[in-house]
């Protein structure tokens, strides 16, 4: 499989390995990434993603602070972004 060598190694790597594992949801963040995944046919989803499912499944009280840690971490998330996050998230 021929890539953008404008992805980094750990995105390639997961694109290169999603389809050997037909039943896997693939975890990307990077927009290149994502676009390459839709084309393929490949399941994904991102960190806010599984946030989420995280508290959906009850395995996490609160997606807040974990989303500010993320951001504390250089995880950039756009404010309407966030906002439709927690308001998923019924916080």
């Amino acid at each position: 499989m021929h890539l953008i060598s404008d992805l980094g190694a750990g995105e390639s790597e997961v694109l290169m390995l999603g389809p050997e594992l037909p039943d896997s949801v693939l975890i990307l963040d990077d927009g290149l990434a994502r676009r390459i995944a839709e084309s393929l046919g490949l399941r994904f989803t991102g960190a806010l993603g599984l946030l989420l499912d995280a508290k959906r499944a009850g395995l996490i009280s609160a997606v807040s602070p974990l989303l500010d840690r993320l951001q504390e971490l250089r995880f950039r998330v756009a404010p309407h972004t966030r906002r439709a996050i927690l308001d998923l998230a019924g916080e």
